[in-house]
């Protein structure tokens, strides 16, 4: 593994974890606050942008996943700071340190955003997995917290996914790459 930069090893952390490895999961903890911070505010934007006759069962289903996903960074950040670390939970850290680009869809038909959120869980959930593995090399309860979240984001994305699968139980946007494609095959379906 790389090492961490200085500013993610704490002076002190949790008994039975040396501080280099408290380092190494600040720093992965520290990508899935950010996740988690940008999923809750593109969860409101869908739910603010979202029209079309899908339109009130979309509005409604996104505000638990908003709450929930909220609860999630808040109980990230905790850990963080449990661990001798800072929680970065400013705008600009997260845009400034997250490797994925901002949500690529405005108003738009309920089916074509639940599309891109298909897209946008599939990347959240790959992401929690990976750290579920690293956490796992170090440190159980940090582990244990990550396999609850995936959890939660699987079923999110299963609620996402009802609306986009067919009675033959294919995806509208199975393989689409962007949020724009899964997007526009979505819509296909309104």
């Amino acid at each position: 593994m790389t090492s961490q930069p200085n500013d993610l090893t704490p002076k002190y952390t949790v008994p039975g974890i040396e501080r280099e490895a408290a380092g190494r999961l600040i720093g992965l903890l520290r990508l899935r606050l950010h996740a988690l911070n940008d999923l809750h505010l593109t969860l409101k934007h869908v739910h603010w942008n979202v029209v079309g006759p899908h339109f009130i069962a979309v509005h409604e289903m996104i505000d638990p996943q908003v709450d929930r996903v909220r609860d999630m960074a808040d109980d990230v950040a905790e850990r963080i700071a449990a661990l001798g670390g800072v929680a970065q939970g400013t705008p600009g850290a997260l845009v400034r340190e997250r490797p994925w680009d901002d949500y690529s869809i405005g108003r738009a038909d309920a089916i074509a955003h639940l599309g891109a959120l298909d897209v946008v869980y599939t990347g959240v959930i790959e992401g929690v997995r990976a750290a579920v593995e690293e956490a796992g090399e170090i440190d159980v309860s940090t582990e244990d917290l990550l396999i609850g979240q995936l959890r939660d984001l699987e079923q999110f994305q299963w609620f996402v996914r009802a609306h986009l699968e067919s009675a033959r139980g294919t995806l509208a946007t199975g393989d689409a790459r962007s949020e724009k494609e899964a997007a526009a095959r979505g819509a296909e379906l309104s």
